[in-house]
């Protein structure tokens, strides 16, 4: 795999990067199946999220297999695997880490001396992210957004890649704190992991109470470099002025207001922000890539929208009331919203 983005001088040589991509991403798939049951959707979209240098928010019931999923792709992607459990009594240091005093025997007078916290790793695992307080919440803004953390007036920057998986219970809300606007709007995705198949459950059970409970081995399939260089290639993929302007059409969609649609007006209080535009470009380009392809197209926006957008809409009092939900809501944004514009 070529390693520098800035190596590629046209089209066709763009072509061929991501034609040679796609067999990468097909090796990862296969390598994280062998620990990992079904829930294929959710795999890719979590590749998604790391190879368009974003963060995902797992929603699902516990049990799943969040926390197994996110150990198997550090083992396939050879990086660094750090979880942190939220409870309501986590602090922030216990997250970037703190100044703690020690002798220094050569001067023989003590000093201030940085431990870092779990979040210095590659892959971070938020379990249960709901459950601190929002100041501590708070102490992953930094890190997600600017890739680098401050403590004591010194700014420390993150090894790259660096992906954060955030979960959360969607149904056991007591002694939690809802995450704020700010913070959710951080997510390049929010994924919904379902139940498992029949067929899928029989597996698991089969794997994990018989006598035979070998593990299979992960391999690495991929270099923290070679990320890297994939995270730029996709940055390179090319989207047509009308693709990326469907894209801010479905954005614009989701705004409530006199050009609005009386459903909108009557489902959504508050839309997807121009950050929502942005990630749907990124994860479409993502897509595009790990199929092998040069260019992002509308199937690709359409096909990211809901795991782009879910966290970025808030419904209506009428909405809940009527039962529905956002997924609901942007599937009507882009069943009525028109791919291509008539001249």
């Amino acid at each position: 795999m070529t390693i520098s983005v800035e190596s590629i001088k046209s089209v066709e040589e763009l072509r061929e990067a991501c034609a040679d991509f796609r067999g990468v991403a097909t090796k990862l798939r296969d390598e994280v199946a062998k620990a990992i049951v079904g829930q294929r959707a959710v795999v890719d979209e979590v590749f998604t999220a790391l190879f368009a240098n974003g963060h995902v928010l797992l929603e699902g019931v516990p049990g799943l297999g969040k926390t197994l999923l996110v150990r198997t792709l550090g083992q396939a992607l050879g990086l660094k695997f750090s979880r942190i459990q939220f409870t309501p009594d986590l602090m922030p240091a216990d997250i970037i880490g703190t100044q703690i005093v020690v002798d220094d025997a050569a001067s023989r007078h003590r000093c201030f001396q940085f431990r870092p916290g779990p979040i210095f790793a590659q892959i971070l695992l938020a379990d249960e992210v709901n459950r601190a307080s929002p100041k501590t919440q708070s102490a992953l803004l930094e890190a997600m957004q600017e890739f680098s953390v401050t403590v004591g007036g010194e700014t420390r920057h993150l090894e790259r890649p660096f992906l954060v998986l955030a979960t959360q219970n969607p149904i056991e809300q007591e002694g939690t704190y809802p995450l704020p606007e700010a913070q959710l709007d951080r997510f390049l995705l929010k994924v919904i992991v379902p139940y498992a198949s029949r067929e899928d459950v029989g597996t698991i059970v089969e794997r994990t109470t018989g006598t035979s409970q070998a593990a299979e081995t992960i391999s690495q399939v991929i270099t923290p470099e070679e990320i890297v260089f994939a995270q730029g290639l996709a940055r390179a993929v090319l989207i047509a002025p009308h693709v990326q302007d469907y894209a801010v059409r479905l954005v614009l969609a989701t705004h409530p207001g006199p050009d609005a649609s009386e459903f909108i007006n009557r489902m959504v209080v508050v839309g997807a922000s121009p950050r929502g535009g942005q990630g749907l470009v990124k994860a479409a380009k993502v897509r595009a890539l790990m199929g092998g392809r040069s260019a992002a197209s509308t199937q690709d926006l359409a096909a990211v929208a809901p795991s782009v957008l879910r966290h970025r809409i808030a419904r209506s009092f009428e909405a809940d009331a009527s039962g529905v939900n956002v997924d609901g809501i942007i599937e009507e944004i882009v069943r009525t919203t028109p791919r291509e514009l008539q001249p």
